[in-house]
């Protein structure tokens, strides 16, 4: 069943087109992302679906009668209301169903209540406010009385999500779900979307979300949409076929474009008379041979100035801030960590561990209640904040790079302007004539990207630096940190980029505790697993002993659910072996690099499988 059907969709922007004659369709109970540069309208095109902006041209019809969710880019609520009062002030079913039933309460004689309570009944509406405080406290807003100015811009765009994941539409429209989100939130709304049996058309960045959620890639590009059915992994796959033909085609056309050329120059008699269809094949060829597929792996080695051996050493700093209560919320105590020369470290840790004001410390924006950091002499900072950076809006994206600096010096004599400089990065030579203001949110970051990358420092600290960047320009920044011959520290919630960028990181768990792991973010979550494991038996036993003095069950499992324990203890076990054996064969060293390709992705995917059955087990176990 069609649940979304888009015909010949076209909208401008200006004199700019962000697309045209854009047809596609989504199914019920799939599962689409959309990946697009920044710029080319992702945004308004969810916009121009949800209801909330039009179209130039075509149309956009849903399913008669199915319920749709939106969560914005950037949520907007009325000042005033407070965090429960804003789950009911976005109008949907259940919230209008429930001002239905307070209104009848108070209007005499109760007109259609029997029938204002069935429909209560049918859409849980009597448990909205529970449902909503369950998943406002999944994603760390507890404060459920605060008012709605208070809260930033992050913890704002969590209450959205929680607005719109408590009705539990049928179709979910989601524009950057995990901005803002740490990394056990994340995880969490990853698991709870493949649970879920609901629509979803998603704009993410995050490359494992969507590898794990999505089952229908659409990529848009040039105008042009591309459809992808699998996940994140075969889109990849695909894409890079697609773009090896693409250039395919563009050097045959070249080569007999360069034939017919020399045709169309020696033969003029022939183009008027006989050959006409020839002449205008040759003008189609040309345009085709002229057409310029986008090179995007080229790989841009910068000189970074001079970093000596002493970057930097934080000794035995401490810092905690004052709570509501009258308490202390500790971000250090005492941690002493000496820097490395040429390191490259992530730090990860839940909303509100102190990553941020760890970052401020270093760079002397924040003083430490006690310790210091001594910072060597030789270490010239490049600082991209989540805050971002205050452009003229009025000046053209040109003019704010060359204010930075007219060159970029690449080492051995070797120059790019700042007009090739911002190419790299996706500007093309008419998108730096725009005026700023004329950007998006996500370009605008990119912009922000170039001018401090371009000031060629030696250590970069880039504080959630993919937030609302494309995976284009991920890409490209990835590939620049991973060449990068000075020092970075990354914050970031984006786990693919982790795994890419990053050696070595610190983990903040909160109250000054900081774990120092040698390895990227993939690998502490397996090796996290493998602690919990350890531990797994002796909790066990802790939440089994209160269960014999317990004077009721609140039923016995059924023939059904017996069978299916019993069939999930042996299939755990055979998961577990060939776990345990994949483990042993990657770190043998006699595999070939396609055994550790097969067994590198085959890893993440069983534990994944081996979570879902163990936390089945659990749950009947309970009841055995």
């Amino acid at each position: 069943m069609n649940y979304l059907a888009v015909q010949n969709l076209t909208r401008r922007v200006g004199d700019r087109t962000l697309f045209a004659d854009l047809s596609f369709g989504v199914a019920q109970g799939q599962k689409v992302g959309l990946i697009a540069k920044n710029g080319t309208g992702k945004s308004t095109l969810l916009n121009i679906l949800a209801g909330r902006d039009s179209a130039d041209e075509g149309q956009v019809v849903f399913h008669r009668d199915i319920r749709v969710g939106y969560l914005e880019q950037t949520p907007h609520y009325p000042a005033d209301l407070s965090v429960i009062e804003a789950c009911f002030w976005h109008g949907n079913d259940t919230t209008n169903l429930i001002r239905e039933y307070e209104q009848c309460m108070v209007t005499p004689g109760n007109p259609h209540m029997q029938e204002i309570l069935d429909r209560m009944d049918h859409q849980k509406a009597w448990d909205y406010e529970t449902r909503s405080k369950a998943i406002l406290s999944r994603l760390s807003i507890t404060e459920f009385d605060k008012p709605i100015s208070q809260l930033s811009g992050g913890q704002l765009k969590r209450v959205a999500l929680a607005n719109v994941l408590i009705t539990e539409p049928d179709f979910l429209l989601l524009d950057e779900p995990t901005n803002h989100l740490d990394l056990t939130m994340i995880e969490w709304l990853e698991a709870h979307l493949r649970r879920a049996n609901t629509t979803l058309l998603m704009v993410t960045h995050d490359r494992y979300f969507l590898d794990r959620v999505c089952t229908t890639i659409l990529e848009l590009d040039e105008e042009t949409l591309y459809t992808y059915k699998g996940n994140y992994e075969y889109f990849l796959e695909k894409r890079d076929e697609r773009l090896s033909a693409a250039r395919s085609e563009t050097t045959r056309a070249a080569n007999l474009y360069r034939t017919e050329l020399d045709w169309m120059r020696r033969m003029p008699q022939a183009r008027g008379h006989k050959a006409r269809y020839r002449q205008e094949a040759f003008y189609e060829l040309e345009a085709m041979a002229k057409r310029r597929i986008e090179e995007r792996q080229v790989r841009l080695e910068m000189k970074s100035t001079y970093i000596g051996s002493k970057i930097f050493e934080a000794q035995y700093v401490s810092k905690s801030f004052p709570t509501t209560g009258g308490g202390q919320r500790v971000i250090l105590k005492d941690f002493y960590y000496n820097f490395s020369r040429y390191e490259k470290m992530g730090i990860v840790g839940d909303n509100g561990t102190g990553k941020s004001t760890f970052i401020r410390m270093l760079l002397g924006l924040t003083a430490p209640d006690s310790g210091r950091f001594v910072v060597g002499e030789t270490v010239r900072f490049g600082y991209y904040s989540q805050e971002g950076m205050k452009f003229d809006e009025q000046m053209k994206v040109i003019d704010a790079v060359r204010r930075v600096a007219e060159y970029v010096d690449l080492g051995g004599g070797r120059h790019l302007s700042a007009m090739q400089f911002l190419q790299h990065f996706l500007f093309s030579p008419l998108q730096q004539q725009n005026y700023i203001y004329k950007l998006s949110g996500g370009e605008k970051r990119r912009l922000y990207l170039c001018t401090v990358l371009m000031q060629n420092p030696n250590f970069l600290v880039l504080d959630e630096p993919t937030n609302d960047l494309d995976i284009v320009t991920l890409q490209i920044l990835e590939q620049y940190l991973q060449d990068f011959r000075g020092c970075v520290i990354v914050v970031s919630h984006d786990r693919y980029f982790m795994d890419k960028v990053v050696d070595h990181l610190l983990v903040f768990q909160g109250e000054g505790r900081i774990k120092d792991f040698p390895g990227n973010y993939t690998q502490f979550r397996q090796w996290e697993a493998l602690e919990e494991k350890e531990e797994a038996p002796a909790d066990t036993e802790k939440r089994k002993a209160p269960q014999h003095t317990a004077t009721a069950r609140p039923r016995k499992l059924t023939f059904s659910e017996r069978r299916e324990f019993e069939s999930l203890e042996h299939e755990i076990e055979l998961l577990e072996a060939e776990k345990h054996q994949i483990e042993s064969d990657l770190s043998s060293g006699t595999l070939s690099i396609e055994e550790i390709t097969a067994k590198s992705i085959r890893l993440p995917k069983l534990n994944d499988e081996l979570d879902e059955k163990s936390m089945r087990w659990l749950e009947l176990s309970e009841l055995a």
